[in-house]
């Protein structure tokens, strides 16, 4: 086996585990998003809140600080997989399947809409979404202490 075709074995590789990392992100928010929306369903189900809720309050932001460095790790990883294939696929740029990343020009025939609507980075959401979840929490923790 040439260097060309273990390169090639490799960029695969990198590609596959980039890819694998996308559906553990959206399991990890939707579990985000799960968890936090119990806690909220806690909070309503004792009418308002109070010093008492101040455990759901403190779970709300532990657990949302936890996922973010979940939802980092796996988002790091990530980027590390598509660096590594990069990096071996401008070693090739002459040869298209080491070319599976470059999708800018594809991108262009994709409706304007729907560019607009996916052309939103995921590191804004995931990361976004435990941080500001994290942070209403400690602000409801400390409204109910202060209260």
């Amino acid at each position: 086996m040439d260097q060309d075709e273990k390169e090639f074995i490799a960029y695969k590789a990198y590609v596959d585990l980039w890819a694998a990392e996308n559906p553990i992100k959206t399991n990890k928010l939707m579990a985000l998003l799960i968890v936090n929306g119990l806690l909220v369903s806690a909070l309503q189900i004792g009418g308002r809140s109070h010093i008492a809720d101040w455990p759901v309050f403190a779970a709300g932001a532990v657990f949302s600080a936890i996922w973010i460095m979940s939802i980092g790790r796996t988002t790091l990883f990530q980027k590390v997989w598509r660096i590594k294939a990069i990096e071996l696929s401008k070693r090739h740029a002459e040869d298209p399947r080491f070319q599976l990343l470059d999708t800018d020009v594809a991108k262009l025939a994709v409706p304007g809409w729907l560019r607009l609507a996916g052309g939103v980075s995921s590191k804004y959401y995931l990361m976004g979404t435990p941080v500001l979840l994290s942070l209403a929490w400690i602000i409801g923790l400390i409204f109910i202490i202060l209260k």
